[in-house]
């Protein structure tokens, strides 16, 4: 059981890794140990998410999350599969906790008499300077 925070708790049999070859540098060992760890999480069918956590999971996962709901994590900063494993589950925590936190209501505001003051202000300034660059009309025609 992978506690997230209080009120979300993600069930181990939810979670599959598979351990894979590691690309990059490294020798001999890269070659021969598959270091590298691939975390599937089933975001639509978990019963341990609540409905809103989902939807946010879904939408914060972007790229990671697949047509199907299933959000995949690479790790493999490390040279053992346990140290990728860990920092995988980590990246999974922190990636449900953002989305358990609830979005802010955004309350509407007009903005104060003073700047909009300054910015008609500012705007007749602009205006004054751009007329001046103008080239001068006879007033003869």
């Amino acid at each position: 059981m992978i506690r997230v925070n209080r009120g979300i708790a993600i069930d181990d049999s939810e979670i599959t890794f598979e351990f894979i070859r590691s690309s990059g540098p490294g020798g001999q060992n890269v070659n021969k140990v598959a270091t590298a760890v691939r975390l599937c999480f089933d975001i639509r069918r978990s019963p341990s998410l609540p409905v809103d956590v989902r939807d946010r999971l879904l939408r914060l996962a972007g790229r990671k999350a697949g047509e199907n709901g299933v959000l995949t994590i690479l790790a493999r900063r490390h040279r053992t599969q346990e140290a990728n494993r860990r920092d995988a589950v980590k990246r999974l925590i922190a990636l449900v906790q953002l989305a358990g936190e609830k979005p802010k209501k955004r309350y509407r505001t007009k903005p104060p008499a003073s700047s909009r003051q300054r910015r008609l202000e500012a705007k007749r300034l602009r205006a004054q300077t751009k007329d001046k660059r103008r080239a001068i009309r006879s007033t003869e025609e």
